[in-house]
């Protein structure tokens, strides 16, 4: 039977997917994008540290593995032979095709080691956790399990190269997929699926794409949940909403219809006790950042509101279930 955690106030937590070029490259390619990775690396992750030290908020950053590496170099021919590559029917090359296996100074857009310790040596604590090593498709039949345990083995081994040890993690484009694994490499908690109707791997993405962008459009009040954990320990701590981004069409829909739907999330959290749980890429913030920037401060205005009231505290995914 499924545990379920109470809390006796509301909480408010904010999980990043920080993946640079590695979360698109295997459908759009490495240069589709390439301007907004670099504006994410150059800009965004700082003004996001500033923003969380100004809150004093404590957020959950999931970083891909390859981001922990300042460099890289074929081995005997091969790119990073230590990974079973997992066989996505979309990408039938070799996996690490597009990795360029050079420097942070030559690729920086593959590359995140300084970012890594600019997040971990924030003077407001942020949590680092996992996104895999080069965001593979959990949930995707051509994902072995071999190829789970390298990426796994494989992240683990670079935190702690880095002084961090890993508790949470989040699916590349939220496909959950072998959860035994991850207890087995010590993380206990992971983002599950909103627990929306067509949140489910069933529905094809461009539906469950477009049912988000309904919600938002009409800043429909989010789910807030419960962190729930299995009978081998694992914590689910579900998402609630995306601060959706600003790229293409979506720079037409107002920020106000982002901010209006985080705010009715948090005070339901506030109101019944439970969690809003918002998350997001740091590239969603590359596109119109000063709008998108300002529309993250009122929502953390509100959540500070709430906590100096008492009504809610701000927490990483870790500490939610400690």
């Amino acid at each position: 039977m499924k545990e379920l955690k109470t809390f006796d106030r509301g909480a408010f937590t904010i999980s990043l997917d920080l993946e640079l070029a590695w979360g698109t490259v295997d459908v759009i390619g490495p240069e589709k994008w390439s301007e907004l990775y670099r504006r994410e690396r150059e800009v965004v992750i700082g003004r996001l540290l500033d923003l969380f030290i100004e809150f004093d908020v404590s957020a959950t950053w999931c970083i891909l593995g390859h981001l922990f590496l300042d460099k890289c170099a074929p081995e005997s021919g091969r790119k990073h032979p230590e990974i079973v590559r997992a066989h996505h029917a979309w990408h039938p090359e070799d996996w690490f095709t597009n990795d360029p296996c050079t420097t942070v100074e030559a690729a920086p857009i593959f590359y995140g080691r300084d970012l890594v310790k600019q997040i971990r040596d924030c003077p407001v604590a942020q949590e680092i956790g996992s996104h895999s090593f080069s965001h593979i498709i959990f949930g995707d039949a051509g994902c072995s399990a071999e190829a789970v345990r390298s990426e796994l083995k494989e992240c683990v081994r670079l935190a702690e190269e880095m002084g961090i040890e890993m508790s949470s993690f989040v699916f590349p484009r939220n496909e959950i997929g072998h959860l035994d694994l991850l207890s087995e490499f010590g993380f206990t908690c992971y983002r599950g699926t909103e627990p929306n109707w067509f949140e489910n791997m069933s529905y094809p993405h461009q539906v469950r794409r477009a049912m988000r962008l309904l919600d938002v459009l009409r800043a429909a009040a989010p789910p807030v949940v419960l962190p729930e954990r299995d009978e081998k320990g694992l914590w689910n701590v579900p998402g609630s909403a995306m601060y959706f981004p600003a790229h293409g069409l979506r720079r037409y829909i107002s920020i106000g219809r982002r901010t209006k739907r985080a705010i009715k999330g948090l005070d339901a959290a506030a109101a019944q006790k439970k969690i809003f749980h918002l998350w997001f890429h740091p590239t969603n913030m590359a596109d119109e950042p000063d709008r998108m920037f300002a529309g993250l401060r009122k929502i953390l205005e509100h959540a500070d509101s709430l906590r100096q009231k008492g009504e809610l505290d701000i927490r990483p995914m870790k500490a939610l279930i400690t």
